[in-house]
């Protein structure tokens, strides 16, 4: 006998206690890749109607998979879970910017080629990111 649903109809499909594994890890991946779905689509229809078009696969990719996984996280864990999910979301892309500009510098600067540019640049973000890991969020 399934235990009573409170709250969203759809909130049983999220909670891992109501179901056994393997439905559950099928119906997070088809919640995610609809949830993802209608983001990437939102973002493509923004971004092409931006100039220059490369705005549409900017935003696209990470801000729609941030958002997807999110709202899962919010219908499984709640608001608090979720906001500090949030943080670390922040505190990763401000590691992935600093990454970028010190990319950029060694690519326009030192004319150092790709490959050695961003796999250097590796080391920048991973101290970043456990900087502020520790700074803020521990």
């Amino acid at each position: 006998m399934q235990p009573p649903v409170h709250g969203p109809k759809w909130r049983h499909l999220t909670d891992g206690d109501a179901c056994n594994a393997q439905e559950y890890a099928v119906t997070q991946l088809i919640i995610r890749f609809i949830v993802g779905g209608l983001f990437v689509s939102a973002f493509a229809l923004i971004g092409s109607m931006l100039k220059p078009k490369s705005f549409a696969g900017l935003f696209g990719a990470a801000p729609s998979v941030a958002l997807a996984t999110l709202a899962l996280t919010i219908s499984k864990n709640g608001k608090p879970y979720a906001a500090m999910e949030a943080r670390s979301m922040i505190a990763g892309a401000a590691a992935l910017l600093i990454y970028c500009v010190v990319v950029l510098f060694l690519l326009k600067r030192t004319r150092m080629r790709t490959l050695a540019a961003t796999s250097s640049a590796l080391a920048v973000w991973l101290g970043v990111a456990l900087a502020l890991w520790w700074g803020f969020l521990t």
